[in-house]
């Protein structure tokens, strides 16, 4: 268990959590959750909340703990899931939210088919994969695809119509990683910079470039 990783308000406040082992997955700080939480706090209960690169779960578990109606976790790799699975299961969670075991890329294609769309989405991806940022950014946004990750066939469909009306998109980084004011239909209006990470928070435009 990785000391310090804990819940940190509502339901499960003090809980511990597990973190995978390694570098590749990094649970967000307290410190940064409660940023982030006290940011969310006014809307986050009763809402759908979209973990994802879900790691240990931290920021979708939170978010339960916290009054959302439903979290949906992604993840693809085997030893996050592997404790993202025990962390669940020892919070002892039995409703509430779905685990989607795969890509981003993979998810986002099946979310934008179902009919409940996400009030919130957290993203957070390996600090070793910045293109990840830009590919779902621009997918929210709704662009197909990224120009520097694009493969032939590869379109993800508009999965823009995952997000309600007001929703907010949060990307945790690097201080120093650079993400665009604006990917499609979504703009930043606001960027918290906490020690040697920040957190990037997007919502629709009313008139996006091109619209």
């Amino acid at each position: 268990m990785l000391r310090g990783v804990r819940i940190i308000a509502g339901t499960f406040r003090s809980r511990p959590l597990q973190a995978p082992p390694g570098l590749a997955t990094r649970p967000s700080s307290d410190r940064l959750r409660e940023t982030l939480f006290n940011v969310l706090a006014p809307r986050i209960a009763g809402t759908f909340f979209l973990d994802l690169y879900a790691g240990s779960g931290a920021v979708g578990l939170e978010a339960l703990s916290r009054g959302a109606e439903h979290v949906v976790f992604v993840e693809r790799a085997h030893a996050a899931l592997k404790v993202l699975r025990a962390n669940i299961e020892s919070l002892n969670i039995k409703a509430g939210f779905s685990l989607q075991a795969g890509s981003v890329r993979e998810s986002l294609r099946r979310l934008a088919k179902q009919p409940r769309a996400f009030d919130v989405v957290f993203l957070d991806p390996p600090y070793d994969a910045p293109d990840e940022y830009e590919a779902t950014l621009r997918a929210l946004g709704g662009v197909e695809t990224s120009p520097r990750s694009a493969k032939a066939g590869d379109d993800l469909g508009h999965p823009f119509s995952i997000l309600n009306e007001g929703a907010v998109v949060i990307a945790e980084h690097r201080r120093k990683e650079h993400l665009d004011d604006q990917y499609g239909a979504l703009g930043r209006t606001r960027l918290l910079e906490q020690g040697d990470a920040a957190l990037s928070f997007y919502e629709t435009l009313e008139h996006p470039d091109g619209a």
